[in-house]
């Protein structure tokens, strides 16, 4: 006989802004990067659960950079590398400043208690939503 839960449709999970500034801000203390790059390597770790569309991460960005988290370069790219002359885009990088650094910690640390707290809810004997 099917389990009652069978039916019922797997959750998504949702992204917080506050979990959305935490992705951010680890994808770039592994590296410096840019914002379609931190948005690649969002979804690619989260094998697609987390999207974090262009109209969330730039302000985001934004809000990171204003809050001195990030430090910020541009660089000019080249769609044609061996045409100097070639006019090109310009992508800005984003790299980790120690207050950034400081800040992953503190949200690092209240995802942890976060988590903590909510499995205290839990049994680990399977039976939390084991319906027969």
């Amino acid at each position: 006989m099917p389990k009652a839960n069978q039916d019922l449709p797997k959750p998504a999970p949702k992204l917080t802004s506050a979990h959305a500034e935490l992705l951010v801000l680890a994808t770039i203390a592994e590296s410096a990067s840019y914002g379609y790059a931190i948005t690649r390597a969002i979804a690619s770790r989260s094998e697609g659960d987390f999207v974090l569309p262009p109209a969330k991460l730039y302000p985001l960005l934004a809000k990171l950079e204003k809050q001195e988290f990030v430090t910020t370069a541009w660089e000019e790219v080249k769609a044609d590398a061996s045409n100097e002359q070639a006019n090109g885009r310009r992508r800005k990088w984003y790299t980790i400043a120690p207050k950034g650094a400081r800040r992953l910690d503190q949200l690092a640390e209240a995802h942890r208690r976060f988590n903590s707290i909510v499995d205290t809810f839990l049994t680990t004997d399977n039976s939390i939503g084991a319906t027969t």
